[in-house]
């Protein structure tokens, strides 16, 4: 039997109603990204046009607290009005309803603003405006609610800028905790050599600088995991500078997690722990070997990186209180490692320790490899 396949005919789906609410909602994620990033001038030119599109008026403004950032629409000879109707507005003041003044232009629509307050975390931050022949009050309503929602968005925005000010002051706090025993170590590393092998001297010494130029930069709450990564051999080299053969490293990285994106300075300060409390006491004795593996994988939609050593392990209950951030635990910035992790990426994405006296210690990272908000 043979059976004929019927042509595809496109066909509306749903009914007036859900796809007024498509086009409303999909209005809306138009005007949002812009708004995610604060209001500005720019910000408010791109959104405002979206904004208009939600309300269907003649005319549509957004204000800071002083001025008319962006105007959308007819009746842009109205912004002075404007201006001094938000003059004095308030933390706590409501939406008003202001008469426009009589225009030369006999065509313009706009005969009255609704002023609606912009407010974020209970601060005025400025206004949305809507022009129109009259404010009827469906037309209030419909600017109150666009005006929240606005408000909503630009109250997000300054938790993006609160949740980036933090991991930065967690950087910071991070890098006051590198190890001046690592920079006196290594300094003194390279001085051995300066008489003996003056070449070596001075590829240390390049790598030296490399590490602490990448170690302290000024710039990005995230890298790539290369970056990170080539970090960490710097870091290396110069602790076998200083231990030679007795500090073994293995390295297994998956070329495809690479390009990934993390927090700045969350895989070395793993791997400065690793030497410092695992296998230190062990290789510095002269017959003493320790060895470090670092392995990246690619799992689907996340990387998985890795950092174990066979050291001395240590206490299951002390590393739950680093991870706390007690502050009287000898770690370098475990804890802020962990919530870094799970600022950037949630809960589900804090470090995994694996340890117990005597039996080495493995600290598990995984992160997606794609985000909201995380790019190198």
């Amino acid at each position: 039997m043979i059976s004929r396949l019927r042509p595809w005919r496109r066909t509306h789906l749903g009914t007036e109603a859900d796809r007024a609410t498509f086009r409303t909602l999909h209005t809306a994620s138009l005007a949002a990204p812009a708004l995610r990033e604060g209001l500005t001038e720019a910000s408010a030119e791109r959104s405002l046009r979206h904004l208009r599109t939600l309300l269907g008026t003649p005319s549509a403004a957004l204000t800071d607290t002083d001025r008319v950032l962006a105007w959308a629409g007819l009746g842009h000879h109205h912004a002075a009005e404007v201006e001094r109707a938000i003059a004095d507005l308030t933390d706590d003041a409501s939406t008003r309803m202001v008469r426009a003044d009589a225009c030369e232009d006999g065509g313009c629509p706009v005969g009255e603003l609704v002023i609606s307050p912009l407010v974020v975390e209970e601060v005025l931050v400025g206004s949305l405006v809507v022009g129109a022949p009259t404010a009827t009050g469906s037309l209030v309503r419909a600017a109150n609610e666009v005006a929240a929602w606005v408000s909503g968005q630009l109250e997000l925005a300054s938790l993006d800028d609160s949740r980036t000010a933090l991991m930065e002051a967690e950087v910071r706090a991070l890098r006051a905790q590198i190890s001046p025993h690592f920079i006196y170590n290594s300094l003194g590393a390279i001085a051995s050599f300066v008489r003996t092998d003056p070449d070596r001297a001075r590829e240390l010494l390049l790598e030296f600088a490399d590490f602490t130029r990448y170690s302290f930069r000024s710039h990005g709450a995230y890298t790539t995991l290369a970056e990170e990564l080539r970090s960490v051999e710097r870091y290396l080299l110069l602790e076998q500078a200083r231990f030679g053969d007795r500090l073994k490293v293995v390295l297994k990285i998956a070329p495809e997690v690479l390009p990934v994106a993390i927090p700045f300075l969350c895989i070395q300060p793993l791997v400065e722990n690793a030497v410092r409390h695992g296998l230190e006491a062990s290789v510095d004795k002269a017959d003493g070997v320790g060895q470090i593996s670092i392995t990246a994988r690619d799992l689907g939609q996340e990387c998985v990186i890795e950092v174990e050593d066979d050291g001395a392990g240590e206490d299951p209950e002390r590393v739950r209180r680093a991870l706390a951030g007690d502050a009287t635990m000898d770690s370098v910035g475990l804890g802020n490692v962990d919530a870094r992790l799970r600022n950037a990426y949630g809960d589900d994405h804090g470090l995994v320790v694996e340890t117990a006296p005597g039996a080495g210690t493995k600290v598990v990272v995984r992160v997606p490899k794609f985000a909201p908000g995380v790019h190198a």
